[in-house]
Order: C-alpha cells, then structure tokens, then sequence
C-alpha cells in the first residue's frame, strides 16, 4: 500500500542536510572513466577520517572530457575536482573536507555551466537519481500535486501552449498541439508514451537525463498523461541503456511507493501507472510509427500516416509520443508558467536545447543553451574550441538526418528556423565538429551507411534509393568517379526526400544536400584531380618519401608489409604506387619525418 507523502516535509528535510557534502558524478561517462573506484575509495576515506557527512551520487553535468568528477561543498563554497584517480581521494577528503579550504586543483562549480541555462538537465549533477526524496527537496512532483488539485487538464495544456514548448526529438511540433489532438479524441483508454531511444551517432542527451534525474520525466509524463486523459504511459528505451533503466525503474517504483503512481494521486480522481519496454536499438524506430509497433511486439516499420497516432496509435488507442528532453522540461514549466519558459529563446524557437557536442573539440560533453545563442559560442566558448589548434572545417548538426554548417555561418543563432535555412535540422541534440583533417565525402558517406544499415527497407525509395547513392559516394572516395556522378545523386537525393515514407528516407539525403551545396569543390576533387584534401580517402593516398630528410636508415623498407618500397641505403628508397597498399606502416615507423602523405 502507498504511504501517505508530504512534500513540504521530505523538501525540509533534505534541505537541512548539511552544510559539508561531498558527490560523485556516477553517470556511465563517468563509471566509463571510473568512478565507480573513486565512490568506494571517498566511502573510505571519510569513515578512515572520522567524518559524519553524506556522500551522494549524482547524474552527469555534462563535463564528459572531464570525468570523473568529484565535486565539495564546506563553509568556503562549492568545489569541483576533475580527472580523480583513487590516488587523490586521500587529499580531496582528508584536507579540503577535513580543513574546509580547497585545494588548488579545485574548480569553482559554478565556472562548469559558463554560457548555458538549464531547465531540461537542471537537476543533474545536483540530486540524487536514486533517490525520490532527493528530487522533493528539489521542488520536485510540486507542480503535479499543483495541477492536479488546483487545476484543470485544460489548464495544463494551456501553460504548455504559452511556453511554446517544441518536441525535442528532431521534428520540432509544438506539444501543446499534440497533446490537444489527443485530449479530443474519444476512447476508453488512452496512452502516453516517451521515445528513449535516440540513436543518432554521437548522441547521449536522453540517457544522461534519464541516469541524472529520472524522477523530472516521470513528472513531465504524468503530467503529460493527465492533459490528455490517459491512463497508462510507456517508456520505450533502447536495451543499451542499462544504467538508465535500472535508474528509471527505480523512480518509478518509488512514485507507486509513496502514492504518485497508482490510483488516485494526490487525493485527486486522476490515476496513472507506467511501464517500461525496451527497444533492440533500431534508428527507424525513432519515427512514431514504427516506434508504436515496436511497443506492440511487432517489427519496428513505419506506416502511412493518417490516422495519426493522437487518433490511433499503440494498441489502436489516441496515443502521444514526447521525447525525454521534451518531457524533462514539462515539470519545470508547469512549476513556474508557460510564459516564463516562453520568454526564453528566440522567436517560435523558444526555451533551451541540450547539445550533445562531440568530434574535434577540447571539451566533449552535453551543453544546454537558450535558444538563440550562436553556433561559434557553443564551439569556441563553452567548448573551448577545436582540439590541437586546428582550423574548423564545418559543424553537423541533426545526426544522420542533419548537415554541415560551414565556418562562415557558425554566427548563425541556433533556432528551428535558422538551421532548417542553412539546410541542417535541429534534430534531437547532435553536434560533430569536424576540423581540416575530415573529409567531406567520407563524412556523408559515413552518414549515409549509417542510414542504410538502419533502413527497415518497407519502401523501394529509401531501401534502393540509400544503396545507390552509397554506391556512388564509394565510388567517388575510390577515385573513380564522374562528374555526372553528381547530377546523380542530386536525382536520387530529390526522389527520396519526396518518395519515402518516413522521416529516415526523407531525410538521409540531408548530409550530401549539404555537403554539395557548400563543398561541392571537394567532391570534384575526388573525380577530377584524384585528390582527397584531408589524406582521408584510402584509394587516393600517396605516400612519398621525402629526398632530402631521408637518413637512409631502411626502417621503411623492412616494415613495408607489400615489399613496396624499393632502393637501398646508397641509392635511397622510393614508394612503388602500384604495389602500395595505403597501409601507413611506413609513416609511423618514419622517425626523420621523411614519408609523407599526400
């Protein structure tokens, strides 16, 4: 039976905690790193030192490049440690703990968030995931008891349609308009379903939230569930995510414990219960459709549309479908107004959106910024620019579905609009920054691969359609291109955009759209100079060895795995093309710098 709660209780409690904490970020990032040694060595360490402090663990800040984090807080403030091995565990408890001064390798906290807002990712890294008092005492399930004893569905609906909320998992339609549709229909039951499944390259928003605060989208989907009138919601997550389901899992199990699942919440006539179902990590199921089969047991294809989901949709219900990061900021707006979320942003794109920023970056993480802030300050300013100093050749945006931003736009404000007229989309959150060591056409060429592995193959445009134009793109990396290759590909890219059923086929053309349109230079490299600018194309590499820095040493030529490097330490050595295999071999094992790749 559920124990009867008060959340101005367990918020009291929590805040009167202590003054003196200490926590680990225990994401998979930072496990990955391991942490996981560094939590049982501060277990230790403060029992070893006779301290009574709480040791929590936390989700991920976002500071990925930087994990594992260990972050204090005394009398002098707020710490945070980064890069902790078990060795410097001792020092981080036994003196800055013990003394209550920090150590020099100590970051102030709140240097960690420069240049961002966060609403979606506003509890990770401060509560506990495990933990559902820790979310109390963070004003947590406060705006769920509000509406649902206070208010209306229609009202809930409405503060969603001031705050112009969009979905965040790539399509960008308004939520209060999804969730009306669906309020509208008739049915016995009706569901609400979060997608957990993102599976672009490079991705990792909606696991993150989900390890650092599963509680903030239990809240959004309940909520979700009440403005509609439904009686049931699904989280569907990819099984890849362990972490993120044990956690969620656990949440929920709390809310049946303490009465915020199950029948009658709050003392109100709305009741609601949640289950977790798991997805084999399919990329198409990412469309509604396929999605819902999946859930049903089926194979994950889509189907034509309509009837829409808000009409019929899992088990032949009205059923809405919202994304983690949609979900995570639902609570938050429901606490403090539509139009406070709604004043945040830039035109119909407002609120803020979690970028998972990866490739040739100094600092690698997930950043949450007001829309509206531009591409170069995510790049430059609160990831610290690109890695070893070098140029930026372009920013992807959108994942496989996305394209490329060239260095002349990154002053671009972020926004739905902005990037939709660059020819990139906003998608679920991805951000590869690549530099002048990436290829453009090995880039589309690995979206594109992506996109046919993980086409259901339902219709003849995207299954045919994806394998010719990969076709095409290996065939121009191969140095065996024509320039009517092109017109090619523009062809098939125009027919599958128009022709396929669902969003994968419409939009993987996106990253050879793009690519064309900005680096077609490039492409007629491969074809006509054989030339791959970046040295990235295997096929068209040279390697050459240099006269006048070579010492004659013979080191090549005995590590030469195709006996391609003829001549003698008289005569000197030359790179035979015709027998080179493009393996490298030679290159690293050079310590003059006298191979060169060109």
């Amino acid at each position: 039976m559920a124990e009867k709660i008060c959340l101005e209780d367990i918020q009291k409690s929590q805040q009167e905690a202590g003054d003196t904490w200490i926590k680990v970020g225990m994401a998979t990032c930072g496990i990955a790193a391991g942490a996981d040694k560094v939590y049982k060595a501060v277990l230790k360490e403060v029992e070893s030192n006779g301290l009574n402090i709480p040791v929590m663990i936390t989700g991920c800040i976002g500071s990925c490049y930087a994990e594992p984090l260990v972050e204090v807080k005394t009398s002098e403030g707020q710490f945070m440690y980064t890069g902790v091995d078990e060795a410097m565990v001792s020092d981080i408890v036994g003196k800055h703990v013990a003394t209550g001064k920090s150590l020099p390798s100590g970051v102030p906290s709140d240097s960690f968030n420069e240049g961002q807002m966060r609403i979606a990712m506003r509890h990770c890294g401060i509560v506990d995931p495990e933990s559902i008092d820790s979310y109390i005492g963070n004003d947590g399930y406060a705006a769920l008891r509000k509406h649902l004893t206070e208010g209306t569905p229609e009202g809930v609906i409405e503060e969603m349609k001031k705050s112009g909320l969009r979905g965040r998992g790539g399509a960008g339609f308004p939520t209060f308009m999804k969730w009306t549709f669906a309020s509208k229909s008739k049915s016995d039951e009706k569901y609400i379903i979060c997608n957990a499944d993102e599976g672009d390259p490079g991705a990792y928003m909606d696991r993150s939230i989900l390890e650092g605060d599963p509680h903030a989208v239990v809240e959004g989907m309940i909520l979700g569930g009440y403005a509609i009138g439904a009686t049931k919601g699904f989280f569907y997550v990819r099984a890849e995510y362990p972490l993120a389901i044990r956690r969620l899992q656990k949440a929920i199990d709390a809310c049946k414990k303490y009465g915020i699942l199950g029948e009658n919440i709050f003392g109100s006539s709305f009741s609601f219960d949640i289950e977790i179902r798991l997805g084999a990590g399919a990329f198409v199921c990412g469309e509604e459709t396929a999605l819902i089969a999946s859930l049903e047991g089926k194979r994950g294809t889509p189907r034509p549309r309509p009837p829409f989901p808000t009409d019929k949709g899992a088990f032949e219900k009205p059923s809405v479908i919202n994304n983690v990061e949609t979900l995570a900021n639902v609570s938050a707006i429901l606490f403090k107004g539509g139009d406070w979320y709604g004043s945040i942003g830039v035109g119909k794109s407002t609120g803020t959106k979690v970028f998972a920023v990866t490739g040739k970056v100094k600092h690698s993480g997930l950043v949450e910024i007001p829309m509206g802030t531009t591409i170069r300050d995510v790049v430059f300013k609160i990831c610290g620019g690109i890695a070893k100093e070098k140029k930026i050749l372009a920013v992807q945006t959108g994942g496989p579905s996305g394209g490329v931003i060239t260095e002349q736009y990154l002053d671009t404000p972020i926004s739905y609009e902005s990037l939709a007229e660059l020819g990139s989309i906003m998608g679920s959150g991805g951000m590869i920054v690549m530099d002048e060591d990436d290829c453009i056409v090995d880039i589309a060429k690995f979206y594109l691969g992506f996109c046919v592995d993980e086409s259901c193959g339902k219709c003849s445009p995207c299954r045919i359609g994806g394998k010719k134009m990969l076709g095409l793109l290996e065939k121009i990396s191969e140095g065996k291109g024509e320039l009517g290759d092109l017109d090619k590909l523009k062809q098939i890219c125009h027919a599958m955009q128009k022709a396929s059923l669902c969003g994968l086929g419409q939009t993987a053309p996106n990253p050879i759209v793009s690519t064309l349109r900005y680096f077609e230079h490039e492409y007629k490299a491969h074809i006509t100079e054989h030339k791959c600018r970046a040295g990235v194309c295997q096929k068209l590499l040279k390697y050459l060895v240099v006269e006048d820095k070579c010492k004659r040493c013979g080191i090549c030529q005995k590590i030469c795995p195709a006996d391609a490097i003829e001549g003698d330490r008289k005569s000197g050595f030359t790179v035979i093309q015709d027998k080179c295999i493009k393996c490298g071999s030679c290159l690293d094992s050079c310590k003059f710098d006298a191979i060169v790749k060109k």
